[in-house]
């Protein structure tokens, strides 16, 4: 059977399923060169007869960002799928965008969600490994194929759970929100199109609101507005605890990711360079779905000047299958290795560390670098300094959660259920069914 092209699913339609076969891996090494630890860059071309597994995500809970940027546990920013018009123009509305400002990568939501999920002890949430914003995944697991832009992490251990927060410099905030207008427009685009695809009911009202909104357009853009779920996972032996936005559900709200989808434009394809460039973003855009269980992803293909002219539907799972085989294709079973045995290392590094030190306050900075592979370095006390920027944290934890994960030092009383927990409790599962933890597919 011939292989199919990017280009002939957009003619019909059609994805091929075909057959898993055998994959790469890299071999990595750690050199122990104190006080620096580091890990190498993996090399995609050395073959491996194993696969590491990855759980099937699982929800915990999930909340919304509201427009005052107050994180609430309802869904009142949930947004459902509805269909978009062919020839919706994505640069619509952006006169009136109301966009957040770029700001350090906090865990304060996700450790809060984490927090009420703990309390409500609905399943053991006592073993995870990892606390961590779907986006920093997503950075980790893409890196065995990132030859451009490196990434900085802040790491804290407590309690066995190591907790990652992006690190972005004054210079680089700055730079991501001074962008250069063009930039910002086609940024505009992506948001504008998930106005055109979700509506707040699961068919959308047939006449606007406001004569003047051109149709199918679901509402001015505003960023503060968000909603989140907060999955359950595991990579390897690392249990994770991992955070996302998601674009909206299809038809109705489970309360678990399986009519979860995710919106994405990108500009149209004419010609096999705009394939391998399409191919290429496809790696992102499949683990920041396949991280967080959305099982389908709705690309929006556009011209240069922001008209959608193709809508396409991936299911996640499949999306691999479309690259295996091609030159230079990426491969998901590497990134997972990587993954796994960048956490195992991370671990192992910082739990000896923190023996070492006796200090559980401790920061570490994580750089990766292209073609170099990660170096892990204790901050000094002023580096933890700005890492806090004056706010009241321990590291970059807020002082709240870790006083709640220290309650003998914090001498706090421990949490209540409160009524809101009540309304809430049917945001979190009360027994997970044995079949998701099979494994999420490849």
């Amino acid at each position: 059977m011939s292989k199919r092209t990017i280009s002939d699913l957009l003619n019909d339609g059609h994805i091929d399923a075909g057959e898993s076969k055998p994959h790469n891996k890299p071999r990595l090494e750690i050199q122990d060169d104190k006080p620096q630890r580091s890990l190498s860059y993996p090399n995609t071309s050395q073959p491996t007869a194993q696969q590491t597994p990855f759980q099937q995500p699982t929800q915990l809970i999930s909340f919304s960002y509201n427009p005052s940027r107050e994180l609430e546990f309802t869904d009142s920013a949930l947004r459902y799928f509805v269909d978009p018009p062919l020839g919706a123009k994505l640069g619509y509305g952006y006169e009136r965008w109301v966009r957040r400002p770029e700001q350090r990568g906090r865990l304060d939501g996700l450790v809060q969600a984490f927090s009420k999920a703990r309390s409500r002890d609905t399943s053991s949430l006592d073993d995870v490994g990892v606390v961590a914003w779907r986006g920093v995944m997503t950075k980790i697991l893409t890196s065995p194929y990132e030859e451009k832009e490196g990434w900085e992490l802040n790491v804290m251990f407590v309690n066995g759970t190591m907790y990652f927060e992006e690190h972005l410099s004054e210079s680089r905030l700055k730079e991501k929100n001074d962008m250069e207008p063009r930039h910002r427009l086609q940024s505009y685009y992506g948001y504008a199109f998930e106005s055109y695809c979700t509506s707040d009911s699961p068919t959308r009202q047939m006449v606007s609101s406001n004569p003047s909104n051109p149709m199918g357009w679901g509402g001015d853009v505003d960023t503060n507005v968000q909603w989140c779920s907060v999955v359950r996972t595991k990579l390897g032996s690392t249990r994770l605890v991992i955070g996302g936005e998601v674009d909206c559900v299809r038809e109705k709200y489970t309360h678990q990711t399986d009519t979860f989808v995710e919106l994405k434009t990108s500009l149209a394809i004419r010609g096999p360079h705009d394939e391998a460039k399409f191919e290429r973003k496809l790696l992102k855009f499949y683990f920041q779905s396949f991280l967080l269980g959305v099982p389908e992803i709705l690309v929006g293909f556009r011209t240069p000047s922001g008209v959608v002219t193709t809508i396409q539907s991936f299911k996640t799972i499949q999306i691999p299958r479309l690259v295996r085989g091609k030159p230079g294709a990426w491969d998901p079973l590497v990134c997972l290795d990587w993954g796994n045995r960048f956490l195992s290392f991370l671990k192992d590094v910082v739990k000896r560390e923190v023996a070492q030190h006796d200090a559980p306050t401790l920061v570490w900075r994580v750089k990766f670098a292209p073609k170099a592979g990660v170096t892990v370095d204790i901050l000094d006390p002023g580096g933890v300094q700005d890492v806090e920027a004056g706010e009241d944290r321990v590291g970059f934890l807020p002082k709240w959660y870790w006083d709640e994960l220290h309650p003998d030092r914090a001498h706090m009383a421990s949490p209540t259920r409160t009524e809101e927990d009540k309304q809430t409790s049917q945001n979190l599962p009360s027994e997970v069914p044995p079949t998701l933890y099979a494994g999420w597919q490849i």
